[in-house]
């Protein structure tokens, strides 16, 4: 995802101008990827890795022929240069995906999973105390473990809530843990995926 993000960021700068060409190409080229992944996104994880060894690898080849032509041709100061250079410098974290069909294309769901933390560092500035903020910081924690549970976050507090007082030891304070939850608690909504 940053590779893609930093050559966007570099056509976004190159804008219509007649230099966009090697621009175009590679935010073309790594579409193709994402493209063969949303077709991958419903098959099982051995299915996903023989799509990409058939689709994917492919591809990344000739992306990597296409960045060391294109490397050397490219001043490296520009916004073109600085994502060739990224590309280049992380080409094998890049693409290990295709090595294990259990592993996305990128990391966007544990960016957009960690999304709620960001925003809430920004407000637990202005916590009256370090205590308050570190509520703030496990209701986030809590909150985020749910959803990330298949659990709708107000029906999961709700029934945390009204248990927890009743609680009587350290097994019934496990059973209200969000993985815990969708065995014991029927009324809690899961979130459809």
């Amino acid at each position: 995802a940053h590779a893609r993000r930093k050559f966007v960021e570099a056509q976004k700068a190159v804008g219509k101008q007649k230099k966009a060409g090697k621009v175009d190409m590679a935010v073309s080229m790594i579409a193709k990827l994402y493209a063969i992944e949303k077709r991958a996104e419903t098959l099982s994880p051995e299915a996903r890795y023989t799509l990409r060894q058939q689709e994917s690898v492919p591809q990344l080849q000739a992306i990597r022929v296409w960045l060391d032509k294109t490397l050397h041709t490219t001043l490296p100061k520009g916004l073109l240069g600085k994502a060739l250079s990224y590309l280049e410098k992380n080409w094998s974290k890049l693409t290990v995906y295709t090595q294990d069909g259990r592993l996305g294309i990128d990391n966007n769901p544990a960016e957009n999973a960690i999304r709620p933390f960001v925003v809430g560092r920004k407000n637990w500035l202005f916590s009256a105390s370090t205590s308050g903020a570190t509520a703030s910081a496990n209701l986030y924690s809590l909150i985020e473990t749910a959803k990330a549970n298949g659990l709708e976050p107000f029906a999961y507090l709700k029934r945390v809530f009204t248990e927890l007082p009743r609680a009587q030891g350290l097994e019934d304070i496990e059973a209200l843990l969000p993985w815990q939850m969708p065995t014991m608690a029927p009324e809690v909504v899961k979130v459809a995926s």
